[in-house]
């Protein structure tokens, strides 16, 4: 009897990508267990990403390139492109991939017998950070979930998601009705977690990692990690683009008229010195809890109106 091997639909954004894509194009094909179509889309590169990727494609049915659709300016619109644009229908699950990573031979197996055996609807897993100097870090993002996570912190990065085929139409359709607004979305593996969260998908977090997360300096988003990031981050919610976020997500997934949502949603000075005492149901790792804290007082007293 055959073994099974589930079709998979790998969804790649691309951008100026050309020194490190065919490492990472290399290891999905590698995949072990599944059968997997790649679908790549170009942000407007300077770098040959969009020649190089018509090219390999030309070598490999399996490989496909999205025509042209100009400038998106950030890796969000992108992947909301990707998924807007590629027919999934026929596959089974449904994966993101950055175009500078290198996935384990398992990955994606791993994912679907984790969703199979769990009876879950979305995976996504720790990654191990690499430099190329050679060192390495693990990002551990499985602490458990807790009630109000997915409105303020992302289930890790995107490129481990897998999705299975009922939460991907679900999501696309929500997705082409709030079109529009979805454009203001800055971290689309934030909206994906806070959609299937709130619309009672369920979610597994692998503490095990699933590839090799590459560190360099054109990272749009990196492994966030030492005083030099946690300033970023700082500097991000003082400005106000954070809580910004925060609420356009929790709009967009319908959750503006929950109670306790609204007990903080217009972001004004009194709510978020309230909401810092939900830290502990807010974020889910216990000094993200304390940053919380920290910073919905730091905001009230010292920050800018949210975005």
């Amino acid at each position: 009897m055959p073994v099974r091997s589930p079709k998979v639909a790998v969804l790649l954004a691309a951008y100026n990508g050309v020194l490190w894509i065919e490492d990472q194009l290399e290891s999905i094909l590698n995949q072990s267990a599944v059968d997997v179509t790649i679908f790549i889309s170009i942000d407007l590169s300077t770098d040959g990403t969009q020649a190089w990727c018509m090219a390999y494609a030309a070598e490999h049915t399996n490989v496909v390139v999205l025509p042209d659709a100009g400038k998106f300016g950030g890796a969000s619109r992108n992947f909301f492109r990707l998924l807007r644009d590629v027919d999934f229908e026929s596959y089974e699950f449904i994966a993101f991939a950055d175009q500078d990573d290198v996935w384990h031979a398992d990955k994606l197996s791993r994912a679907i017998n984790a969703i199979e055996f769990l009876q879950m609807d979305v995976y996504s897993s720790n990654v191990t950070a690499f430099w190329p100097d050679g060192k390495t870090h693990l990002l551990n993002k499985a602490q458990p979930q807790v009630a109000w996570d997915f409105l303020f912190e992302a289930a890790g990065p995107g490129c481990t998601y897998v999705f299975k085929r009922n939460f991907a139409l679900s999501l696309k359709v929500s997705m082409l009705r709030n079109w529009a607004q979805l454009q203001m979305v800055s971290l689309h593996d934030w909206y994906f977690y806070a959609f299937a969260r709130s619309h009672g998908y369920r979610w597994f977090i692998d503490p095990v990692p699933s590839m090799d997360y590459r560190q360099h300096e054109s990272n749009q988003v990196g492994a966030n990690k030492g005083l030099s990031a946690l300033l970023t981050r700082y500097k991000t919610i003082h400005d106000g683009w954070w809580f910004g976020q925060v609420r356009i997500i929790a709009l967009l997934v319908g959750q503006g008229n929950d109670p306790f949502v609204k007990t903080w949603l217009k972001l004004r000075r009194w709510q978020l010195m309230k909401l810092s005492f939900s830290a502990w149901r807010c974020r889910r790792r216990a000094r993200d809890k304390l940053f919380f804290f920290c910073i919905c007082w730091a905001t009230a007293l010292l920050g800018r109106k949210a975005q």
